[in-house]
């Protein structure tokens, strides 16, 4: 059977720039692009987010955050509509400001 090293083996006789350029590449390759929403899309959230906040219900929000889709489970707190964020609370009492550009989907949490 060969018991072969892999990548440690050559990584002594590469430079560490090298090393931290492939690193990189290897992070990034994991990263997920921002998804368009179309109208309807766009529409169904705000009919969501509108009930939510009526009702003080609990919803699941999935944003974009640092290359990667996040879920939050609160109940929106407040619309800032100078800064286009919404401040939801989580059962943690912690709050998450999430930009409305950064929404992918809104549900409301059973």
């Amino acid at each position: 059977m060969i018991r072969d090293r892999g990548r440690i083996k050559w990584t002594s006789m590469m430079l560490p720039e090298h090393v931290k350029m492939l690193r990189d590449w290897v992070k990034e390759d994991s990263y997920e692009y921002r998804k368009q929403l179309d109208e309807q899309q766009l529409e169904r959230m705000n009919e969501t987010i509108s009930q939510a906040m009526e009702f003080d219900q609990l919803v699941t929000i999935t944003h974009y955050h640092h290359h990667q889709y996040e879920l939050v489970i609160g109940n929106i707190h407040y619309w800032d509509g100078l800064e286009q964020k919404l401040r939801v609370v989580d059962k943690f009492e912690e709050v998450h400001h999430i930009k409305l550009n950064d929404i992918y989907d809104v549900r409301i949490a059973d």
